[in-house]
């Protein structure tokens, strides 16, 4: 009987040591609060040198952490964006989701809901992977990023700010979870998406029109366009105050410590020439990492080349999910852990060179719905892009009001400078038709303005960057690179609305598109005959 008692007792510490080290890998698994804005080009955070855009949140983010200065989106469009988010997959890997407004594939399993099976309290606030439609599995509606917390309500200052309370949505979803549980939790700010009540930056942000002392080239030098970018930079700054409201909640409740606070944007800014187009300041992101507990030497800037299908990998493995066991599609990118745990800066991991971009179809308004397909490579200095159907307009098509480019006060001036050869560029260089390759030095000329395919000192070079590019491609399976990219034309819009959008308006049914203004639509469309 003594030694039954002896073995009983044995075994009651064995397992009540394998509860005490599993409760205490519990508590190690870091949380993630993963803060992502709608529309924010890489430059405007004061973190990265901008003195118009007050971001004190996202600097302490950066100076408490570490700082990327070569993070890209594979796709800079809102939902193919965050599908390599929340996938680890280049968006032309993704099928459906590789476009804008997708039926999501029900194949592919997201790290949102890996997570929330493996013992994370999981949820969003805002605009989470959107816009598209998720879908169900066995009759339940997908979570893609679990549960969703809106329901808190708050008086915006400005008729184009959510009336979201983005924090209250915060504490309610910390509320919900258990003691134990680690949590992942997305804030999807609305902001700076537009629309913008013009003039709030100066009228609520109390900013000046003399803060902005340089207006990108390929933009004329206007007030009106300076307005609008101050206007932009008051939503950023609304995004920074609610994400330090979110700090001050996690420091209140002890937990800021153990979690891996992320900061990034989903594509550039919503000005022509930037978002939905494949050029620096479209795919260069900002982001910012904090970690307290698991960041090495903070304060770091790190060049090295990362991209969005590096998050979803972090986010398992800090969770402590094999990628095999995860339930998802092989995953493209690779962990960013290494990057947390050196104590270099710099570049790092010389194998990070080079990150590849491209899209598919965005918005719709061209004939049969089809799309602007590009891919591209940023390597070193310069950034490649192969545009695959020159013949179609970039932008979108001019009679359906160049739907591919938000409606802004900037998107009408660049409009009016069309007529007139003095102005003419403004146009061309927003909405005109490109040659079908690219090549720019993005350290000297990030706005891409000269293009230097045809100079013959570079084409070694071109042609290393394209063969580099087509292999990797081929590799991954692109179907734009296995004579079947016609697939991602046929897809189909999930915003029924639009489907066929230019056969229906040519016809005369009366549509609309509510992203952009009655007056960006042509009477018709232009010719290069008809150019200056």
């Amino acid at each position: 009987m003594t030694a039954l008692r002896n073995s009983l007792s044995l075994l009651m510490l064995l397992s009540m040591a394998f509860l005490v080290t599993n409760c205490s890998t519990e508590h190690q698994r870091p949380n993630i609060l993963f803060a992502i804005l709608d529309d924010a080009t890489y430059s405007h955070f004061g973190a990265y040198g901008c003195d118009w855009v007050n971001t004190p949140n996202v600097d302490r983010i950066a100076k408490e952490g570490i700082l990327f200065l070569r993070a890209y989106t594979p796709n800079a469009k809102c939902a193919p964006s965050r599908s390599s988010i929340l996938t680890g997959r280049n968006s032309w890997q993704l099928e459906k989701a590789a476009n804008h407004w997708p039926y999501f594939p029900q194949k592919f399993k997201t790290v949102g809901e890996a997570l929330s099976e493996n013992g994370y309290h999981v949820g969003y606030t805002g605009k989470g992977w959107a816009p598209g439609v998720a879908g169900q599995i066995n009759g339940v509606d997908r979570e893609l990023i679990g549960t969703r917390y809106n329901q808190k309500r708050l008086n915006a200052p400005t008729s184009g700010i959510s009336p979201l309370d983005y924090t209250a949505n915060f504490v309610e979803f910390l509320d919900a979870k258990k003691q134990i549980d680690p949590f992942m939790f997305w804030f999807g700010s609305h902001e700076p998406h537009r629309p913008y009540e013009f003039n709030s930056g100066i009228e609520k942000g109390t900013k000046k029109l003399s803060q902005i002392k340089e207006i990108y080239s390929f933009w004329p030098e206007n007030d009106t366009i300076a307005m609008d970018l101050l206007d932009y930079a008051y939503e950023i700054e609304y995004f920074d105050q609610q994400l330090g409201q979110m700090l001050d909640e996690l420091e209140t409740r002890d937990l800021l410590a153990n979690t891996i606070v992320i900061v990034t944007s989903d594509n550039g800014m919503p000005f022509p020439r930037i978002k939905g187009q494949e050029y620096e300041l479209s795919n260069h992101m900002p982001l910012a990492v904090m970690w307290p507990d698991g960041i090495n030497t903070p304060g770091r800037k790190i060049s090295d080349f990362v991209s969005f299908i590096d998050l979803a990998p972090t986010f398992l493995e800090v969770a402590g999910i094999e990628n095999e066991k995860s339930g998802m599609q092989p995953i493209e990118g690779k962990s960013l852990t290494p990057l947390f745990y050196s104590k270099d800066q710099g570049i790092i991991d010389q194998s990070r060179d080079h990150v590849l971009i491209g899209k598919e179809r965005h918005d719709i308004g061209r004939p049969n719905d089809v799309g602007y397909p590009i891919r591209g490579i940023v390597k070193g200095d310069y950034l490649l892009i192969q545009n695959f159907e020159p013949s179609r307009w970039p932008a979108g098509d001019p009679v359906t009001g160049y739907l591919n480019v938000d409606g802004s006060p900037t998107k009408t001036i660049c409009l009016q400078c069309k007529p007139d050869p003095e102005t003419f560029k403004f146009w061309d260089l927003s909405f005109g038709k490109r040659v079908g390759i690219e090549l720019y030095n993005i350290t000297d000329d990030p706005e891409c303005m000269v293009n230097l395919s045809e100079d013959k000192s570079l084409q070694p070079l071109l042609n290393q960057l394209k063969d580099q590019l087509y292999t990797e491609l081929m590799a991954q399976a692109d179907p734009r690179m296995l004579g079947n990219g016609d697939v991602f034309d046929q897809y189909e819009y999930a915003d029924t609305t639009g489907v066929n959008f230019y056969e229906r308006f040519m016809k005369g049914e009366k549509l609309k598109a509510g992203w952009v203004n009655p007056t960006d639509f042509e009477k018709s469309d232009i010719t290069p005959k008809e150019m200056p």
